[in-house]
């Protein structure tokens, strides 16, 4: 595999309105909040920001308004290398917004509420995204997530199968996904709620500690439709993978303090295919993609808290995680 992996991210732009609160308000009511500050994101352009300050070459596809909003979010990503040559400008519908309401303790940790008008995200139309026909062989892996049209993904799905190109679905925000699909996926990344709402598993948990049988039960339900590797993100329990062969669980990164779990799922995901890509085993991308994850939840904003490559390394530095920088090193 090459060192510089080629990466496509078919996926959402959007545009993130952020407010700070001590607490939230009740139904009917108004607080006060004490900050305010907006950051580009979407988990499409998340996930493709990631993956590039890893070491992808990436190239996305999306679509944004006609509007301020709509530069500020393809520049983001092009000021991270990313080919945005295939970003469309639609003229009637405005680029996506997503109201996030972060309620922040006096430990400083945070929780948040996130509403997503999807706006442009929306509008691809499957003639847009035509030319990957021609294209898609030339990936290493295609990204996906459920923020932009069904149809879209399931048209992006069979061009990359038939190509035997693999395709990471990042199942959130949680919809119904036809078997059809489910089928051709090499990779599928639903948190434990979304593994729910896929496979009827409720993944039990007692703190930070899961119910093993649980997990391998929702992962086997989704082998079973024909995905070939489940991972399952599981919050402050770390993560899980498994496929016909393999089966661990890997734990979350212990002492750090989640300032803004904005775009972790994201940072995980873009971490996981972009180390997979590079040729790193399963296990050990789960774990680096798990710090990786880590790191975007002690900063604030979306893609403003995605890590470098280096923070990343002096994070497993930091952590004693020597066989993981070093697989890491090896394979970049």
């Amino acid at each position: 595999m090459a060192d510089m992996p080629e990466i496509l991210v078919v996926g959402s732009f959007v545009k993130d309105l952020i407010v700070s609160t001590a607490r939230f308000p009740e139904a009917g009511e108004t607080v006060l909040g004490f900050d305010f500050q907006t950051a580009s994101g979407g988990k499409g352009a998340n996930q493709a920001i990631q993956a590039a300050r890893l070491g992808a070459h990436v190239t996305m596809v999306g679509k944004v308004g006609d509007d301020i909003y709509g530069r500020e979010l393809i520049a983001s990503c092009t000021e991270n290398g990313i080919d945005c040559s295939h970003v469309m400008v639609d003229e009637k519908a405005p680029s996506s917004i997503g109201n996030v309401q972060l309620q922040m303790s006096q430990d400083g940790r945070s929780q948040n509420r996130i509403i997503v008008v999807p706006g442009a995200n929306m509008a691809i139309r499957e003639e847009d995204i035509a030319f990957l026909e021609a294209e898609i062989e030339g990936y290493d892996m295609v990204l996906l997530q459920l923020e932009i049209p069904m149809r879209i993904n399931e048209r992006v799905v069979d061009m990359a199968y038939r190509k035997n190109v693999p395709v990471m679905l990042n199942s959130a925000p949680s919809d119904r996904i036809s078997d059809s699909l489910l089928s051709k996926l090499a990779y599928i990344s639903p948190n434990e709620y979304e593994a729910a709402d896929l496979t009827g598993v409720t993944i039990r948990r007692d703190g930070r500690k899961v119910n093993e049988e649980d997990v391998k039960g929702a992962i086997r339900k989704l082998l079973e439709k024909g995905v070939k590797n489940v991972l399952i993100t599981l919050g402050a329990a770390g993560a899980a993978f498994g496929n016909r062969k393999e089966f661990f669980l890997c734990p979350a990164v212990e002492r750090i303090i989640a300032v803004d779990p904005t775009a972790a799922g994201d940072s995980f995901v873009g971490a996981f295919s972009t180390l997979v890509s590079m040729g790193i085993g399963h296990e050990r991308a789960v774990c680096i993609a798990n710090h990786v994850g880590a790191l975007t939840v002690s900063r604030m904003g979306a893609q403003p808290s995605l890590p470098t490559l280096e923070q990343v390394r002096a994070l497993l530095r930091e952590r004693g995680e020597n066989t993981l920088l070093e697989a890491e090193k090896a394979a970049v």
